[in-house]
């Protein structure tokens, strides 16, 4: 396939267009709690309602709308830790394309039953030892299938975006906004509407701690790839940025910050003691990193994606009994 062009966000507006007939309008809530405790006005945009659970379901089914007869004929691969392979899995039923999900062996047992569920083909493979990335390119070239990888994919990016599109136009503009980071996807996306939309707002990344990759790429200022992250966080065991996003990451992003896992689970009880919502581990990162800045936020305005809800209700009752 030849090299797409770096979405811009008249992509994102046609994205917008393109996925609207699929996609739920996700809510915008607010908690008096979280803005008497910072002094702020928070909004978070609440993906954990989107289709499937998180985000994902967005960049896929953008992605998927645009296959050609063969393509859609033949199918489709991709590699992920759980919420991007429900994704692809839901976006190819609906279209009547056949998916094939390379998942870890020690993806979310939810994550992994509802791709299942929802038709996919899944291979799994140890994410300690084996290359997904690898493995995706070997099956695409055997069986003649068109790879959409996780976030670096233009399509991907486009549909991502309107996440914060959406929030911009239902609340107005903001002074800060924050957003997880895995392999950059959504914080990509969310930065080119942000910047079109709210041009003074000042865009933050959010990761866990153990895989900072992307606060060292954002620092030294190229591709840094780490070792698998260890961390409850599933959604950003990424080792790396991809190329599209590094790029729109470092000329829109103003930092990129850090969690610790025990930062989410508190977070996670956060959400669930006073905004009774269940959010996944990686859809706390981006509250998790905000708290840290203290009296920045006083007055301000300031948007949290929560990326995804979808988490194993066993583990995350032991979270909350933490």
């Amino acid at each position: 396939m030849s090299k797409l062009s770096i979405p811009e966000f008249d992509d994102i507006v046609a994205a917008h267009q393109r996925i609207l007939p699929f996609i739920n309008k996700t809510p915008v809530f607010t908690s008096r709690t979280i803005n008497e405790m910072t002094g702020a006005q928070f909004y978070f945009k609440c993906e954990n309602f989107q289709r499937m659970g998180a985000f994902k379901f967005r960049g896929a089914i953008n992605a998927l709308s645009q296959f050609t007869p063969e393509q859609r004929k033949n199918g489709v691969v991709t590699f992920s830790s759980g919420n991007h392979a429900q994704a692809i899995a839901l976006s190819a039923k609906l279209l009547g394309i056949p998916a094939t999900i390379i998942m870890p062996e020690d993806a979310p047992k939810a994550k992994m039953e509802a791709t299942k569920g929802y038709g996919g083909r899944v291979v799994t493979y140890n994410r300690y030892t084996e290359d997904r990335e690898e493995m995706g390119r070997l099956l695409a070239e055997k069986e003649k299938l068109t790879l959409i990888p996780p976030y670096d994919h233009p399509h991907i990016i486009a549909g991502q975006g309107t996440v914060t599109k959406e929030l911009i136009e239902e609340v107005g503009e903001l002074d800060m906004l924050f957003v997880p980071l895995g392999g950059g996807g959504l914080l990509s996306g969310s930065s080119l509407s942000a910047k079109a939309l709210s041009p003074s707002c000042q865009i933050f990344g959010a990761e866990p701690l153990a895989g900072n990759d992307g606060q060292q790429s954002f620092r030294k200022g190229e591709i840094v790839y780490i070792d698998t992250p260890k961390t409850i966080a599933d959604g950003a065991q990424t080792q790396h940025l991809g190329n599209y996003t590094f790029d729109i990451i470092r000329r829109n992003v103003d930092d990129i910050l850090t969690a610790t896992d025990e930062a989410l689970v508190s977070t996670m009880q956060f959400y669930a003691q006073r905004m009774k919502m269940v959010v996944e581990p990686t859809g706390c990162l981006s509250l998790a990193a905000a708290r840290q800045l203290g009296d920045k936020l006083k007055g301000k305005r300031v948007g949290i994606i929560i990326s995804g809800g979808n988490v194993d209700l066993a583990q995350y009752g032991q979270f909350l009994a933490q």
